[in-house]
């Protein structure tokens, strides 16, 4: 059975089981009986049913991750349907409407039984608390098994990159092979059933409209709006106030709107919400989520629709659209985009304008002239029964043939921002060449289409200092298997004087930590880039707030700490073996990549600092 990658940029929340495990010793009693409805309005009764055993399966229309597990939980519909099994979902959410519940069955082609349960009848009953959530009962209509329906998540939106337990599965078997289910209970990672709507309290001081709505504006609707990278919108009362609990979670743990750096003076874009504003939606939610007077609303943001800066000099569209299929694991794919130029033109800036934002997670761009990747896209010849299909050419992490870094023209993530470069800066792009681009899409439960555009903008002045990547490498060979705390430790000194405006720090699935400092000749040292929590399925470009003048000699030193042991639930191998640097999915790396400007023209800009293995 296959389950779904989802990503990497959306709000979800771990949610505790509650209830205590059935115990067959115990002779627990079943359920009492419940009647619910389907989006036609037919009526579903428990006491109706015969089968050996009944699968109650919490869905949402809007949370990524039970909406990623359809596929898993159609698959085992299907396979156990002759066996005595009934799959029935359940929508708990009191805002779902009949007819988007129907419509939502439709979209997704779920093939079995969707009932609502608005006032919780059912819920209550079962104990759910979390979407995607499973209930089992068996042929007396007692509770078997409660909880995740695989071990694919190590946290909430977290996956590891093996399953290894099947749990709604093997709870199925053991329970129609007669015999006491091994592990009744486990702890489902994903989004709160929302309550039924409750009372506010009178006397609470903060409102929406007044005091919430300003935080969501300023923080959240950049991506949670409607046809944005965001799973939900938090536009209007109803919305924010069914995701409100979550919301506070997940800004009291700072992994929303996301922002993977250290805090650091020296970098611009910053995504974080103050903590002032996260008390306000505290305050909020404690007094009751009071809606307030739609008069003291703030005017709604403005969101640019069109290209960030303008109208782009060249732009750039995918020949056809790239079809990602429901299910399966993250999918990777390199795209040509050909350039057709017939002079060197100089890039002050470029914007990627996704064709379907709740699928691409991120991007890389590449200049090439060597016309590797071209070759490689007139080579690939896609399967007639291939899910994933359209231009371009899967690869697993890399691009396919080792590229030239500095090539390398930055990357996109969501929130990302397009930013010129300054008057006389620009990356040279020569006549002919290809910009190749590597997405990196994730899966949503049903089939999706994207077909993104890419917008160049051009220097109008002469360009006297030409901007280049350059790497800076930690060097390693091999990891161990087993190394939990593998450090790396590479010092490279500038030949030359260079301006530095953004950095690309790069490391696949055992990363933890990474960091680059830069030490002037002077002595001082100060960190550009620390990512304390490594997380591959969020890569981000940092640009600097402003250019900073490193001068010839200046040592750059990347430290980084890689888990190659059985506890990294992101280990691509089980059991660990060892891992050697590399570009495959299997393999490591370990880079910043630096954005520089130089009036040399030397072609290496760094030198290694003495031994580049560690101290």
């Amino acid at each position: 059975m296959k389950r779904l990658l989802v990503v990497p940029i959306l709000l979800a929340l771990v949610v505790p089981l509650v209830g205590a495990p059935a115990d067959p010793k115990s002779d627990p009693k079943p359920v009492a009986n419940f009647t619910l409805t389907d989006p036609a309005g037919k009526t579903w009764a428990l006491a109706d049913q015969k089968a050996k055993a009944v699968v109650f399966a919490f869905l949402s229309c809007e949370c990524p991750m039970s909406n990623g597990y359809i596929p898993a939980l159609a698959d085992v519909a299907t396979k156990f349907a002759d066996k005595g099994v009934v799959v029935v979902g359940i929508h708990a959410d009191p805002d779902e409407s009949a007819e988007r519940v129907a419509k939502h069955t439709k979209e997704y082609k779920i093939p079995f039984t969707v009932l609502r349960d608005p006032t919780h009848a059912a819920t209550a009953l079962l104990g759910a608390k979390t979407t995607p959530e499973v209930v089992i009962l068996d042929e007396k209509l007692v509770v078997r098994y409660r909880g995740r329906i695989d071990d694919g998540y190590s946290a909430r939106m977290k996956p590891k990159a093996t399953v290894s337990r099947q749990d709604l599965v093997t709870a199925l078997d053991e329970i129609l092979a007669g015999k006491p289910v091994s592990v009744p209970e486990t702890k489902a990672f994903g989004c709160p059933i929302p309550d039924p709507v409750k009372e506010a309290a009178a006397d609470a001081p903060v409102t929406f409209y007044k005091d919430v709505l300003p935080v969501m504006q300023n923080h959240c609707q950049s991506c949670h709006r409607p046809d944005q990278v965001g799973p939900f919108s938090l536009v209007n009362y109803k919305q924010v106030a069914k995701w409100a609990d979550t919301s506070l979670e997940e800004m009291h743990a700072k992994r929303m709107p996301p922002w993977k750096p250290a805090p650091n003076p020296l970098l611009t874009g910053t995504r974080a919400i103050p903590d002032e504003a996260v008390k306000v939606v505290e305050k909020w939610i404690v007094g009751g989520k009071l809606e307030g007077d739609p008069k003291d609303a703030p005017a709604a943001p403005k969101f640019t629709d069109g290209w960030t800066l303008g109208e782009p000099d060249l732009i750039l569209e995918a020949p056809s659209e790239t079809t990602i299929a429901a299910s399966g694991k993250d999918h990777f794919r390199v795209v040509v985009f050909p350039t057709n130029l017939s002079e060197d033109k100089f890039i002050v800036a470029m914007e990627v304008k996704p064709g379907n934002p709740r699928v691409v997670h991120h991007t890389l761009q590449l200049v090439d002239t060597s016309g590797k990747a071209r070759a490689l896209q007139a080579k690939a010849k896609p399967k007639a029964d291939d899910a994933d299909h359209g231009p371009g050419y899967p690869v697993s992490m890399g691009w396919g043939f080792l590229p030239d870094r500095s090539g390398m023209v930055g990357g996109w993530a969501p929130g990302s921002l397009p930013k010129k470069l300054p008057d006389g800066i620009g990356q040279k792009l020569p006549k002919g060449a290809d910009l190749c681009v590597q997405f990196h899409y994730h899966r949503t439960g049903k089939e999706e289409k994207d077909r993104t555009k890419i917008g160049l903008y051009f220097a109008k002045a002469p360009v006297t200092q030409p901007f280049r990547t350059i790497p800076a490498t930690g060097v390693f060979l091999s990891i161990p298997a087993g190394e939990k705390q593998f450090k790396v430790d590479s010092s490279w000194k500038l030949a030359e004087d260079v301006t530095l405006y953004r950095m690309s720090p790069h490391m696949h699935l055992l990363g933890k930590d990474i960091e680059l400092t830069a030490t002037v000749p002077s002595g001082k040292e100060q960190t550009l880039v620390r990512i304390p929590a490594w997380d591959y399925n969020w890569q981000e470009q940092y640009e600097l707030k402003e250019p900073m003048k490193l001068p010839k000699g200046t040592v750059l030193r990347v430290r980084a700490t890689y888990d190659n042991s059985a506890g990294n639930p992101h280990n691509p191998s089980s059991p660990p073996q060892a891992v050697r640097f590399g570009e495959q999915t299997t393999s490591e790396m370990c880079f910043v990549f630096l954005g520089v400007s130089t009036e040399s023209k030397v072609t290496r800009l760094i030198t290694p600092n003495g031994p580049l293995f560690g101290k």
